[in-house]
């Protein structure tokens, strides 16, 4: 909650509003486990101090959220972001895909990490939103909005994704979005093209690359 009283003390900073969204953002981002309900009230507590659309944004999803059975919540999650590759939460997918610069495009996000003086998560690829947004909320939000103003389009993919699926994530990655500059008309252009054409592939020398997209869930998790 130090972040919330940082809020407190900068009361009307984009900055510090932008922060909020974002930790809101990478909390209602992750696996819907035993310990959803208690996040879902430090979301709660963070909308009351974002305001405007964001929050209304934030708190659709909150709602629906809070609406499921925690079984039917942890299925809905599955099925959203680990069966459906379009859903995909891994940044550098959309616009490396399976090739070799996927490498080289995660190193970015992991060299960011390092020279904000952290490391990047073991358990996790160093692309993947929530962490993208955990990191832009608590660590380095300079390094972190840039992050995720560079990687604006696979964003506005999966929100499109999202929102075609009906699913209440879409409000969250909506959320996301209030908080970069507006897409330009190259950047709307490019996501349509990624939608439809998928992300780039490469298959010759290529060897089989060590992170599954979706990522395949352990039983219990």
């Amino acid at each position: 909650m130090r972040l919330l009283a940082q809020v407190r003390r900068s009361a009307g900073h984009r900055t510090m509003r932008d922060r909020l969204v974002w930790q809101a953002a990478s909390l209602l981002l992750a696996y819907p486990d035993s310990h959803l309900a208690e996040r879902l009230d430090t979301v709660g507590e963070f909308v009351d101090h974002i305001g405007g659309p964001a929050a209304a944004l934030l708190r659709r999803t909150v709602s629906a959220l809070r609406a499921l059975e925690p079984m039917a919540a942890a299925t809905g999650y599955v099925e959203t972001f680990d069966m459906r590759r379009r859903n995909t939460m891994y940044l550098t997918y959309w616009t490396a895909g399976d090739t070799r610069n996927r490498g080289r495009a995660m190193l970015a996000f992991a060299t960011a990490y390092r020279d904000a003086g952290v490391e990047p998560p073991r358990a996790e690829a160093p692309d993947y939103l929530p962490v993208v947004l955990e990191f832009a909320a608590t660590v380095d939000p300079d390094a972190g909005r840039r992050l995720l103003i560079e990687h604006r389009v696979p964003i506005d993919v999966l929100r499109e994704a999202l929102a075609d699926a009906k699913s209440p994530y879409q409000h969250t990655i909506a959320a996301v979005c209030e908080t970069l500059p507006p897409a330009t008309d190259q950047e709307a252009r490019r996501a349509q093209r990624l939608a439809h054409a998928g992300p780039p592939t490469e298959s010759v020398g290529l060897q089989p690359f060590t992170l599954t997209v979706p990522p395949k869930r352990t039983k219990g998790a």
